[in-house]
């Protein structure tokens, strides 16, 4: 049994439900009953048509639902006759799901666990695990996001901004449990970026490819976290790399920049350097100034000032971090970076042990408790 062939057909067959009038919740309890008589049926008897095969056998299951539910007859002229399966627009109603379930009425958590069950197959256990939440509360989750979205109605274009800021939430969760949410973010973006013309959509993509494109090199084998600038650059996927730029150079050529394409193009100016110390910073700090002025974001600002310390020096950099909040998260850190940079070795060493203490990931605690380890070793030899 292809499992990627039925997770890649599902969205397609729950939005053609939808399309026809079932309420979320029903359409997608269909859907799962026909992917589960196709893991029966299909090893001994493989259709010819295998979407057509999933759409039929879950329109049945939905109308004998609809029609066993007394509480539904006021459907009948709904459930009344079953449309012909056969070739239907499948771009149009995944892109519908994809709409539906980056609904504006849901909070971002429920947004990504609604996309990941019914956009990306998977079931609701693998979700909660990914999230590291008991599976009961997941579906809780996932079962208010249905109501909620149950009787949305589609009478204008979604919004394709609000799909890709779930798909990149997604992404950037990267791997837990037993599923990869980046490749599958990549997966759903790759297929977003098929059934939309929107140069955003092909930005978050090409931006997607770069970043994962260093995975491999972006831990050491104790799983401690390895900063890009000492990352072995030859475990890199340059195939990935050189796919995301592709895209991301066709999206640039229409003049509609956004938030994702210039993202892409600040990590693809990282990608293209063969070391780090070839990285073309002015131009960094260039693009970053394009995301300051498109988004406005604090996060961008101090990322902004680590482009500025490298490209006109740390006491650059501090005038710019100094510019910003201090409760900012990462601010400590990137002033423990600077300070390091100037040879403020002392003052970089306690900032990076504040930092320390107020990180919320384990593994950047780590991090930056090493550094501040380090710096002090030097100190006292």
């Amino acid at each position: 049994m292809d499992e990627t062939l039925l997770r890649n057909l599902t969205p397609g067959v729950l939005g053609i439900l939808v399309r026809r009038g079932a309420d979320f919740a029903a359409a997608e309890d269909a859907v799962q009953d026909a992917l589960v008589e196709a893991v029966r049926t299909w090893p001994s008897d493989p259709p010819r048509d295998p979407r057509g095969w999933l759409v039929t056998v879950a329109w049945r299951r939905f109308l004998d639902a609809a029609r066993s539910d007394t509480a539904r007859r006021r459907r009948e002229d709904l459930v009344d006759g079953e449309p012909e399966p056969g070739p239907a627009a499948a771009v149009d109603d995944t892109l519908r799901l994809y709409f539906l379930c980056a609904h504006p009425s849901l909070t971002p958590a429920s947004a990504v666990a609604l996309t990941l069950r019914a956009v990306g197959g998977l079931t609701t256990r693998q979700i909660a695990r990914a999230y590291l939440v008991p599976e009961a509360t997941m579906a809780q989750r996932i079962s208010r996001a249905k109501r909620t979205v149950a009787d949305a109605r589609f009478d204008r274009p979604g919004d394709v901004a609000t799909v890709l800021r779930v798909l990149y939430l997604v992404f950037n969760e990267g791997y837990s449990g037993d599923v990869d949410l980046a490749a599958e973010a990549l997966r759903l973006t790759r297929g977003l970026a098929a059934a939309v013309d929107h140069p955003e959509a092909a930005g978050l993509l090409a931006l997607m490819l770069i970043h994962h494109a260093r995975r491999a090199a972006r831990t050491a084998p104790d799983g401690a976290l390895v900063p890009l600038a000492e990352q072995d650059r030859s475990l890199w996927d340059t195939r990935a790399i050189a796919e995301g730029v592709g895209i991301l150079q066709g999206a640039l050529a229409r003049d509609r920049p956004g938030e994702f394409q210039v993202q892409a193009a600040i990590a693809a100016l990282h990608a293209d350097a063969p070391t780090a110390g070839e990285t073309d910073w002015v131009q960094i700090v260039e693009w970053y100034d394009e995301l300051v002025r498109l988004t406005g974001s604090p996060v961008v600002r101090l990322n902004r000032a680590v482009a500025v310390g490298e490209a006109d020096g740390p006491r650059a950099g501090l005038a710019a971090l100094a510019e910003l909040d201090a409760a900012l998260p990462r601010y400590t850190a990137v002033a423990a970076y600077l300070h390091e940079r100037d040879g403020r070795e002392e003052e970089a060493a306690r900032l990076y042990a504040e930092a320390a203490r107020g990180a919320a990931d384990l593994a950047e605690r780590d991090h930056l408790t090493r550094r501040a380890a380090r710096i002090n070793a030097r100190l006292r030899g």
